[in-house]
């Protein structure tokens, strides 16, 4: 008998160790794929951040032979957010479109993603067309697609083009002409439902920068459909064996199953957004650089990205809490 209880209790024990043992060759893979980035993350990116910090915190000083830094401390934040009135617009101008943006990028992927994912003729073209934006939005396709009428040059007019905030955000910059619905479109449509002027005016903005979000959700796409074709097919035919409505398999089963796709995609767009060549406030803080109007101009636009960089963390950190709130991780015992 002990000799049968011996062997009843290592065999949990061993499977104890083998499931160990994976998630540790796994854990080493993991640390081997991301190894490169590090070691170029190290030798790269890490010392231009520590010089364009100490930039932040000095002033150029011409000396015989070229230039040297003089410590100034917060003078050069003080001059971007009390001095430069355009740059606090501008900063929360931007991060205001850009906050509402991102939900609907989201949302957008993911409803795409399930629409994608069902079977039906033509899904392996359908998925390619949906990824196509996403290459040409890169670039030099992204320079001329910006030159292009979609972009809002042709639009917007020279006012576009000089203007280094005169856009929504995210580097269109149509007029009134372009907009595909109004808001009185919305408020028709809902006239019998108590809707606000807030979300009446979202919903238009959205609707009207559609090209935007379509350009911007392809990679997300692409997350959201592994993720999806991650869960187990079995785990729909129980709900359908047990009677559940299309409606209630997508909130019970699939939402929770792909929340950590959720979390993922909603921090990469996030930096998508945020430092991409057509937000106002990176174009702003780079004509800001070589304005010689300004004092420092170099060192105050260091600071001005530290500023915002930091922002763009602070925002970060919240989405990260919001979303870890819900997100399921399946267990695998």
């Amino acid at each position: 008998m002990n000799s049968e209880a011996k062997i009843k209790s290592a065999k949990p024990q061993a499977k104890k160790r083998r499931r160990a043992a994976l998630d540790s060759k796994k854990s080493r893979a993991g640390w081997a794929f991301i190894m490169p980035f590090a070691l170029i993350f190290l030798a790269v990116y890490l010392p231009i951040l520590f010089t364009s910090a100490q930039y932040s915190f000095h002033e150029l000083v011409k000396v015989t032979g070229g230039y040297d830094l003089d410590f100034v401390g917060f003078d050069n934040f003080n001059y971007a957010l009390f001095s430069d009135a355009k740059f606090t617009e501008t900063l929360v101008t931007g991060v205001q479109t850009l906050i509402f943006q991102i939900p609907a990028i989201v949302i957008f992927s993911l409803f795409m993603a399930v629409l994608l994912n069902q079977e039906m003729p033509g899904r392996t073209l359908f998925r390619a067309i949906f990824f196509v934006p996403v290459i040409i939005s890169t670039g030099i396709m992204e320079t001329v697609n910006a030159a292009d009428v979609f972009g809002g040059y042709a639009q917007g007019g020279a006012e576009a083009v000089t203007d280094p905030t005169g856009d929504n955000g995210s580097g269109s910059t149509g007029s009134q002409a372009a907009e595909i619905i109004s808001t009185m479109d919305i408020q028709a449509l809902f006239m019998n439902m108590k809707i606000g002027q807030g979300l009446v005016q979202y919903v238009v903005d959205i609707v009207n920068n559609i090209y935007d979000i379509v350009n911007k959700a392809g990679v997300q796409m692409l997350i959201f459909l592994a993720g999806l074709q991650g869960i187990s097919p079995a785990i729909y035919e129980s709900c359908t064996v047990d009677g559940a409505t299309a409606w209630e398999t997508f909130w019970k089963i699939t939402f929770p199953m792909i929340s950590p796709m959720i979390l993922v995609n909603a921090i990469y767009t996030v930096i998508d957004a945020f430092t991409s060549d057509g937000n106002s406030v990176m174009r702003y803080i780079s004509t800001v650089s070589t304005n010689s109007a300004i004092p420092n101009s170099t060192t105050v636009a260091q600071a001005m990205y530290w500023m915002y960089f930091l922002f763009v963390v602070l925002i970060i950190v919240v989405i990260a809490a919001i979303c870890s709130a819900f997100v399921f991780y399946q267990r695998r015992d």
